[in-house]
């Protein structure tokens, strides 16, 4: 069995021109490998190609080139195999509204072959807390519960590999808490390799061992979260000043801003300058310190970085 989930060489897609238009390349040749059990990141603006990737995967779209396996299994010569391999939490409500959220769940079943005897509709409805709203018709749901609902149908056929398209994106916080408290559980305790597309930055940065960011269809990084975040080594040194000075601390490559809520952040490459050289500055203009913190580049920092680099 390979120890990658997911293995994708060379992947191209172009969409043909309406009318008199030229053709789209939504993806520019992409070499993505998503390891067996981990919890994995996409990440890209609107355009990047994340969707045209993911439904490639679901095989709901057909690819222009390249080569796609999931779990092992070729996606071109063992298709069916292919599929049966991953469940894909979609970023639309596709739901029919004349099923309840069980009769949903044995539809999806039947569709992926799974027979009666092996069904784990309730156990489903249980896990995404709508077990009290088995019967209700899925038009009388709110937003919230027909989201939980795709996450549940995702899961009928025990996929090896759950795909999550914006899960969060429009929810409230209760449901985002339940979300992640059930992705942690089906990586912990099922060994279920997780990707995640969001738009929330912070969520990826929480959430997952390894990211890779997309760009205008090509990929641009992949790694782990901590190198990721490594590659930026720009730091912020914020100081509570016991009363604003009238001249502000210099030191080279280190620079001031004063902030709204009264405080100096001094901002400087932890490569170039260290923290002590930071204080010492403060010290010598004459700045009593009455508390002191740091900020250190978050994920968002990574992710402008390297689009803008890519642009360039």
């Amino acid at each position: 069995m390979s120890h990658d989930a997911i293995r994708i060489e060379g992947l191209r897609k172009t969409y043909r021109g309406a009318k008199n238009e030229p053709a789209q390349e939504a993806l520019k040749g992409i070499d993505l490998v998503v390891p067996r059990g981990s919890v994995f990141g996409l990440l890209g603006a609107n355009g990047a190609g994340k969707s045209t990737l993911i439904n490639i995967l679901a095989g709901l779209v057909v690819k222009s080139a390249g080569r796609v396996e999931i779990c092992g299994w070729d996606q071109d010569v063992n298709p069916r195999q292919s599929r049966a391999a991953i469940g894909v939490m979609p970023q639309e409500l596709n739901l029919d509204p004349f099923f309840t959220p069980r009769g949903a769940l044995e539809v999806q079943a039947g569709l992926y072959g799974v027979p009666k005897a092996q069904r784990r509709s309730d156990e489903i409805l249980d896990m995404i807390g709508l077990a009290d709203k088995a019967e209700a018709y899925a038009r009388t749901l709110s937003g919230g519960m027909r989201r939980r609902l795709l996450l549940g149908k995702a899961l009928v056929h025990s996929p090896s590999v759950l795909v999550l398209d914006e899960p969060t994106a429009g929810v409230d916080i209760e449901l985002r808490k339940m979300l992640w408290e059930n992705v942690r559980k089906l990586n912990r305790d099922r060994g279920m390799t997780i990707i995640l597309t969001t738009h929330y930055l912070e969520e990826a940065e929480e959430m997952c061992d390894q990211i890779a960011i997309m760009h205008q269809g090509a990929l641009v990084a992949q790694d782990s979260t901590r190198n990721l975040l490594g590659q930026i080594d720009s730091k912020t040194l914020v100081i509570d000043p016991a009363e604003m000075p009238d001249t502000l601390p210099e030191a080279p490559g280190v620079s001031v801003e004063k902030r709204a809520d009264g405080t100096l952040a001094l901002s400087y490459s932890a490569g170039q300058t260290s923290a002590d050289e930071v204080i010492e500055a403060v010290r010598k203009s004459g700045i009593r310190i009455r508390d002191v913190r740091t900020e250190q580049a978050d994920l968002e920092d990574v992710f402008l970085s390297l689009t803008r680099s890519s642009a360039a």
